[in-house]
């Protein structure tokens, strides 16, 4: 199924929810939603889904008009944040609803298929109250399965879970996904879920629609510094900077210069914004490195990880440094990067240089 969004937009009252947009997500795959909360991703779902009308532009599904066709008139899927289940029926009739609406046969046998790849099969004569959350979400997303509805829209349906039930669901979708016809839509606000699906990323924000690409291309080249933000979790360690008269930049932080010898293209203005992910800062050094001496100002430990916020000549950074790391606050250590790895925008936004080690790609 092709669906595509033609110059939509949505106002309620006097506010724009949605500015103009058009978008294609690609048939049969995965297409992300990424954006911070109130970026449009759930207006933008619901025009899509028929549960509301554009305020202009049109919905078309393989060149068909439906933008006031109503949800009922069409053949979609939808899962949100709160898992919603029919509270009198059991798991087994929740799966199997919409198997019965359509009058297919084998429903019992389709169902407890459906409730295996989704590991709820133990559950199937239980009331949906009697669920854990990540369980009852289980249920809704079996049920969405069990549409086979050729577009499934989830709105950022493992946001209530624990984080462990949330890597473990994230993993399985993306296989239930692989293997599907469905074109699928996802909503989120984390970075690392929209790498994790793959597929194509439409990255959102304040209801404009900044850029829509293959993952990895828009991860590693985000068209201006908006869309590096909000695909960078910690956000994107940014720092001001002009082209040195002599070759190089110099970083700028208040009454602080840097000096750093950094290939520009000839496109490039005089004032610049260097961006760094926060992994891509790290104690060791190797050969080429650019040096930056730092106070440690917090260290917190989340999972794996160790999140370090620095203060230095070149601004407030925040370094992801694999593993469990110990700082006492207001320690001075250094901090490495590869200068390869620096993306450089202007200073209005626009990305004049992706990451060397990236640019064969783009």
């Amino acid at each position: 199924m092709q669906l595509l969004l033609d110059q939509i937009t949505k106002t309620v009252g006097p506010s724009v929810h949605l500015y103009p947009m058009t978008l294609a997500p690609v048939p049969g795959a995965v297409t992300v939603l990424l954006g911070a909360t109130q970026a449009g991703k759930t207006s933008l779902m619901r025009v899509m889904a028929g549960l509301d009308t554009a305020s202009s532009g049109r919905v078309l599904v393989d060149g068909e008009d439906v933008t006031r066709r109503p949800v009922r008139e069409r053949n979609v899927a939808m899962v949100y944040q709160q898992f919603v289940n029919y509270p009198s029926m059991t798991v087994a009739q929740n799966i199997a609803s919409p198997l019965r609406l359509r009058g297919e046969r084998d429903i019992d046998a389709r169902v407890r298929a459906i409730a295996a790849r989704l590991h709820i099969e133990a559950f199937l004569e239980r009331l949906p109250a009697e669920l854990s959350g990540g369980q009852q979400q289980r249920v809704a997303l079996a049920r969405a399965l069990a549409k086979q509805a050729p577009l499934m829209l989830l709105d950022e349906p493992l946001v209530n879970l624990d984080y462990k039930l949330r890597e473990e669901l994230r993993e399985e979708l993306t296989a239930l996904f692989a293997s599907g016809d469905s074109t699928v839509v996802y909503a989120t606000t984390e970075p690392g879920e929209a790498l994790l699906l793959g597929g194509h990323t439409a990255v959102m924000d304040a209801g404009e629609l900044l850029q829509y690409g293959p993952t990895a291309e828009v991860f590693h080249a985000p068209k201006n510094i908006r869309v590096a933000r909000a695909f960078s979790d910690p956000p994107m360690n940014l720092m001001p900077a002009r082209r040195h008269p002599q070759g190089g930049v110099r970083v700028t932080q208040g009454a602080d210069a840097v000096d750093w010898p950094l290939a520009l293209p000839p496109e490039a203005g005089d004032d610049l914004v260097l961006g760094i992910r926060a992994g891509g800062l790290r104690e060791q050094a190797r050969p080429g490195d650019l040096a930056i001496d730092v106070r440690v100002e917090l260290a917190e430990i989340a999972g794996s990880d160790t999140f370090v916020h620095v203060h230095s000549a070149v601004g407030e950074l925040v370094a992801q440094l694999a593993g469990v790391h110990k700082f006492d606050l207001g320690a001075r250590t250094t901090l490495h990067l590869n200068p390869d790895q620096l993306f450089v925008f202007d200073a209005s936004g626009p990305l004049v240089r992706a990451p060397l080690a990236r640019q064969g790609a783009r």
